[in-house]
């Protein structure tokens, strides 16, 4: 496919409709190509809009034991799941932010998130029910301020149909200014501090490994990827990505998330640097 001339240092890969198929499972070939990443001694560090709880089987199947980056770069932890970056939106932001969704959009869900825990109205919402199914972690029921009042909380997620969900990115970006509103895929919105991306992300991680980002690859599916994309010299889009996600990146994969699109461009990029995969290794 391509021949970038040496390896990368770190590899930045986002998770859903990246790393995971459409039943958001590891395959047994992204597995293997991710032990082949760190045989050969590149680092790969999950950046995802997910909590850290919905990532941890993830890693344990890739063998992923590095940095991570969450909520799409407004919280990073190191190996040892300490912080090494922190970007909450206030409490009184997210409350204001609530209760415009609650008004304004009545067809949407919204959902909070901080540090580690992930709050809900309530767990009988059908759209609450699937994404706990998707992502394997229980949320809890409960107000704002009882489980965010003093730190604030990293992200309100808006879920809810196409036309709504795209509604509500144009909507909350106007009335909530200081905050920022990406749709992440056809149904969600993901909420956060305008200053968290995941561009800071990795500069954080590259700073905590001590690498350059001029050696760093990034590779991801959707529009909350990218200003991450945008951020490295060497990028790479999903073929399933949506067309302007494409046009950020410096190449797009030859196949999408359901076939193996992240795996294959990884063993091509280690073979076009001489380091050998065996295909029995790899599937």
């Amino acid at each position: 496919m391509a021949d970038l001339g040496r390896l990368p240092s770190v590899v930045f890969s986002d998770v859903d409709g990246t790393i995971l198929d459409n039943r958001h499972r590891v395959t047994a070939r992204t597995a293997q190509a991710s032990r082949a990443l760190a045989q050969a001694g590149v680092a790969l560090v999950l950046v995802s809009a997910r909590m850290p709880e919905a990532l941890a089987a993830i890693r344990q199947e890739l063998g992923n034991t590095g940095p991570t980056i969450c909520y799409s770069g407004a919280y990073v932890l190191d190996s040892d799941g300490s912080e090494l970056l922190s970007r909450p939106m206030a409490l009184e932001h997210a409350l204001r932010l609530h209760d415009f969704v609650s008004r304004e959009l009545p067809g949407v869900t919204c959902m909070a998130y901080g540090y580690h825990s992930w709050v809900v109205d309530s767990r009988l919402d059908p759209r609450v029910a699937r994404e706990e199914q998707i992502v394997g972690v229980e949320s809890v029921e409960g107000t704002l301020e009882e489980h965010f009042s003093g730190r604030g909380l990293h992200k309100l997620l808006l879920v809810g149909e196409p036309k709504d969900i795209e509604r509500a990115e144009r909507e909350v970006g106007v009335a909530f200014p200081d905050l920022s509103a990406v749709r992440s895929s056809p149904i969600l919105c993901e909420v956060m501090d305008g200053r968290a991306s995941k561009t800071e992300g990795i500069r954080v991680v590259c700073d905590r490994l001590g690498v350059s980002i001029s050696n760093v690859l990034a590779i991801g599916d959707g529009r909350n990827d990218i200003d991450m994309l945008r951020s490295v010299p060497r990028s790479w889009a999903m073929a399933n990505a949506p067309r302007e996600v494409r046009a950020a990146a410096s190449r797009v994969t030859a196949v999408d998330n359901e076939h193996d699109g992240f795996a294959e461009t990884m063993i091509s990029i280690l073979s076009s640097c001489n380091f050998s995969v065996r295909k029995k290794e790899c599937c």
